[in-house]
């Protein structure tokens, strides 16, 4: 998964929605304490800034160094670079000791671990039995009714044979994705959340650079497939244009799946 941003990631930091506030408010009421985040597959830190002001320290880390290079530095958030797969060992080492983390976080991640061996390592940071974990995705934005239109036509014909599985979960809302963990106080389930919408003002340059930014844009460049041909690119532009207003607000609705570790 790493290596399918590598070239794509100071797009990807640029491009990106931030997550709003009321996100991280909601789940840190969840945690107890507030101690130590651990946020997984950190990208350029856009969730690990958030945690930031919230928590004392946030171990962030990412498979990808090139990621990591555009990640925003704040003075209590550690970046850490990590192998794909972690014994408790390494885990230790690179992350924390064992029941000794108050919150795991997932950014739009979560559907490319290979889950049972992720669960595992979450099950021993996580301090026992109120630690949080909380995993969130989103799907592609929605701008107004035209450029919806325009994108659902390249969606559906053009990027789609570029696709890769996971993202099934993420078209899913994360209603079908394995979640082994307790409902945190005050619900009585663990998602999908839908309350949450990430908003970005963009110009029609910023819509196409998001589009850019993502796997499935950077799979079918590998295999020497440009999607966002100049034809392509005049119906956006057409479309874009057609409600006047260069700037538009995108808006992406975000599905959190939040639950305790337990006993």
């Amino acid at each position: 998964m790493a290596d399918m941003f590598v070239k794509q990631a100071k797009q990807y930091a640029e491009a990106r929605p931030n997550y709003p506030e009321e996100l991280f408010k909601f789940i840190a009421s969840k945690t107890p304490k507030h101690e130590l985040a651990w946020d997984v597959g950190t990208g350029s830190g856009q969730a690990a800034a958030s945690l930031a002001p919230i928590y004392k320290n946030v171990i962030a880390t990412d498979t990808s160094p090139k990621q990591l290079e555009f990640a925003i530095k704040l003075p209590n958030i550690r970046y850490q670079l990590t192998p794909p797969t972690m014994s408790i060992t390494e885990l230790e080492q690179n992350v924390a000791t064992q029941s000794s983390v108050d919150l795991v976080t997932i950014a739009t991640a979560l559907h490319w671990f290979d889950l049972p061996q992720f669960y595992k390592q979450v099950k021993w940071v996580l301090k026992k039995p109120n630690g949080v974990i909380a995993a969130w995705t989103y799907y592609w934005s929605e701008i107004n009714e035209s450029v919806d239109a325009v994108f659902k036509s390249f969606h559906s014909v053009d990027y789609e044979p570029f696709r890769e599985p996971q993202h099934k979960l993420v078209e899913n809302k994360y209603m079908s994705i394995d979640f082994p963990f307790e409902p945190v106080d005050g619900v009585d389930n663990t998602g999908p959340f839908d309350q949450f919408v990430l908003e970005k003002l963009m110009h029609l340059d910023d819509y196409l650079t998001f589009i850019r930014s993502s796997s499935g844009y950077q799979t079918a460049k590998n295999r020497g497939v440009e999607l966002l041909t100049d034809n392509m690119m005049e119906k956006f532009k057409v479309a874009w244009n057609s409600y006047g207003q260069s700037k538009k607000v995108a808006r992406f609705p975000v599905y959190l799946r939040i639950g305790k570790v337990g006993n």
